[in-house]
């Protein structure tokens, strides 16, 4: 815990949760928020200039990969939370899907030991759904709430097991936690991009949004069922928001995200385009054809889905936007066959510019980018972080939302830059970030 005062003065603050939106000085004391205003002359206080600079609650994702342990030539505990912190994010929730996988309090207390000492973001480990993320057997669902995890996962399977899925929106519902779900029918999604004219053109086997639909459809028949916390992790096609609408409609306790790539790309960027859509951004240079950059899971879909998808962000359908941060290293992508390439893209550091392209074009407010990435993820988990009110976590963002930049692998945190955005000028940037009134990255 920072200890002293610390005045961040001349900023646009920010913050959802007090109705703040305009400019104030913002005190810090101890590691938490002081006062928010006009704060008068401190004497020997620590001063940073925020003029010209957004000041925010520190955003927070729930989606990321560290791919600790075990994977580490992919991500690292501390390349994976500098990467955080250079985006903006000063709290993580990381996925389960390591080696060992996080499915017993043991492995989550060990996770825990390496977060404390080498983490430089706020940590919240989910746990898996079943033991080694095989769905045969489930876990001890007790035993991991005791340890403080934020949720249950399968991530990058889906648990094919009704009767477990079940089990854990039951346990879910009895501990307040939520079953965070990654919905695909295995058997179905048997290609390497999305199902359609760009993946026939390329000769490309296809992935149908209905892989994803025909399980959501399911995990949503479930919650219904239990009673249960289903949180539906990165949906991607407009079919899939509409079933969430409806089972919010119900009554049901179903909580859903949605990822910057899935609202700002399309498959087209597999056919080698590299054009935002939904927003105003200059096109950049094509690129080569089936970069396996852009090879995710779900799969880039077409512009019909990002619209749509776009659409249920605005309408409240989608609770959230989240990363899905998922480092690969080199060997994985670089010089590999598109369809024998790992899924998945680098995201904690383009989050923030993507979601400011959609502010720019006037899709949303800053105050609904600050809701989406940090107060409402805040709320939905009951956590004290995403506000900046007085006694709160001085967990605070300062970005230029107008500084152009160009990333590179060189330039970028992440040990693994697998992102089709790169040599793509790119709009906003995270300028320092502070977890605790500790400052833990300047740009």
């Amino acid at each position: 815990m920072a200890s002293g005062a610390l005045a961040i003065r001349g900023g646009w603050v920010v913050d959802p949760a007090s109705g703040t939106n305009g400019q104030a000085d913002l005190l810090i004391r101890d590691g938490v928020v002081a006062a928010v205003g006009d704060i008068g002359p401190l004497g020997s206080a620590r001063t940073i200039d925020a003029a010209g600079l957004v000041v925010t609650p520190g955003l927070i994702d729930v989606h990321v990969h560290l791919r600790e342990p075990g994977l580490a030539h992919k991500e690292t505990i501390e390349t994976g939370t500098a990467a955080a912190a250079a985006g903006g994010f000063t709290t993580v929730f990381c996925m389960p899907n390591t080696v060992p996988t996080l499915d017993s309090p043991e492995a989550i207390r060990q996770l825990r030991t390496e977060i404390d000492r080498r983490a430089c973001v706020r940590v919240r480990p989910i746990a898996a759904i079943t033991k080694s993320r095989r769905g045969m057997e489930a876990v001890d669902f007790q035993a991991l709430a005791s340890e403080g995890v934020v949720g249950f996962s399968d991530d990058g399977d889906s648990t094919a097991d009704s009767s477990i899925m079940r089990a854990a929106l039951e346990a879910g519902r009895q501990l307040g936690l939520p079953v965070m779900v990654h919905c695909e029918d295995k058997d179905l999604a048997n290609g390497s991009m999305h199902e359609g004219e760009v993946s026939f053109d390329l000769g490309l086997a296809g992935i149908p949004a209905e892989a994803e639909e025909i399980v959501i459809a399911r995990d949503l028949a479930l919650a219904r069922l239990t009673g249960g916390w289903l949180h539906l992790c990165h949906v991607s096609t407009g079919q899939g928001a509409k079933m969430v609408r409806q089972a919010k409609g119900e009554g049901l306790r179903v909580s859903a995200e949605v990822m910057p790539h899935h609202l700002t790309m399309t498959d087209g960027w597999v056919a080698g385009k590299r054009s935002l859509v939904n927003v105003d951004e200059p096109a950049g240079p094509a690129a080569e054809v089936a970069d396996p950059n852009t090879k995710v899971n779900p799969p880039l879909r077409p512009e019909a889905d990002t619209r749509a998808l776009l659409g249920a962000l605005k309408d409240g359908t989608f609770d959230l936007v989240a990363t899905d941060h998922a480092p690969h290293a080199a060997v994985e992508k670089e010089g590999v066959p598109f369809a024998q390439a790992a899924f998945g893209m680098s995201g904690s550091e383009f989050a923030l510019p993507l979601m400011l392209a959609l502010v720019r074009a006037g899709h949303l407010t800053l105050t609904d980018l600050v809701r989406l990435m940090s107060a409402e993820p805040a709320t939905l988990w009951n956590l004290p972080q995403g506000r900046l009110t007085p006694g709160a976590p001085a967990d605070v963002v300062l970005f230029d939302p107008d500084e152009r930049w160009t990333p590179t692998k060189g330039g970028l945190r992440t040990k693994s830059a697998n992102t089709p955005l790169l040599g793509m000028e790119l709009r906003g940037r995270v300028r320092m970030s502070f977890v605790g009134g500790e400052e833990r990255f300047r740009a």
